[in-house]
């Protein structure tokens, strides 16, 4: 009996050994490896094939063809968000010029929303309307949703939802949601799963912690790109070039 209850603490110890080794090789070889290059000032995860950027008026002039010309090792900068619009009746600084020298030098551009969880999500619809005409190449429009503001979780989510089915009425393209992994979780999820996930997550570095697909990672917002004199967030597409071009506006 007792060489039994030995022989079955045995197994049991190196059946916890071997998961142990087999979770820790899973996540050696899926994690991302970060690489660090001075010219961007930051960590980079070089397993990921195509690197981009976000920019509003806080990088105020920035010299497109700089950025376009700007590569490091096999990495340079695939595309570009910039912000178009935010609430009902704002419109960024920088978007109308941002939006037509960056196709101009060759840069795949998309345009976000800011959205005001206060305001009409129709409205905030219109706004965008208004200023942003996609053309073929572009990438689908982003509802950027980073606050409540003390609005009513369930007046949130309607505002957005209105938001999102007009968008992609207007624009015939399913539009992607902006977010931390925090505010996905407390406030989206299980109601807006089926939007391609833009998501924020920098503070630790490992892939973002969140239990569904996602698309774009925001991993940094304090990196350096030639022709911009701010810091900038930096960004990775989850997927090959082919998958990239499937995204785009036909």
């Amino acid at each position: 009996m007792l060489k039994k209850i030995i022989r079955g603490k045995w197994l049991l110890f190196f059946c916890i050994l071997l998961a142990f080794i087999a979770g820790g090789a899973y996540y050696l070889f899926n994690k991302p490896r970060f690489i660090r290059y001075a010219a961007f000032g930051i960590d980079m995860p070089v397993n990921y094939e195509i690197h981009g950027i976000d920019v509003s008026r806080y990088q105020s002039t920035i010299d497109w063809a700089e950025v376009k010309a700007m590569q490091i090792k096999n990495i340079n900068i695939g595309f570009c968000f910039i912000k178009a619009t935010e609430g009902t009746d704002n419109t960024d600084f920088w978007f109308k010029r941002n939006w037509s020298d960056s196709k101009e030098n060759g840069v795949i551009r998309g345009a976000y929303h800011f959205f005001n969880p206060t305001k009409s999500g129709k409205e905030q619809a219109v706004n965008f309307i208004r200023h942003v005409k996609l053309e073929s190449g572009d990438l689908p429009p982003v509802l950027d949703i980073e606050q409540i503001n003390g609005a009513n979780v369930d007046t949130l989510q309607q505002r957005l939802n209105d938001w999102l089915k007009i968008i992609e009425d207007k624009y015939k393209v399913k539009p992607i949601i902006y977010t931390n992994v925090g505010f996905y979780q407390t406030y989206l999820a299980g109601k807006f799963d089926d939007y391609p996930l833009w998501v924020a997550h920098y503070l630790i570095k490992d892939k973002p912690r969140i239990n569904r697909n996602w698309i774009f990672w925001q991993h940094n917002e304090a990196g350096h790109v030639n022709g911009i004199d701010a810091y900038v967030d930096f960004n990775v597409f989850n997927g090959s070039a082919t998958d990239f071009k499937k995204l785009l506006v036909k």
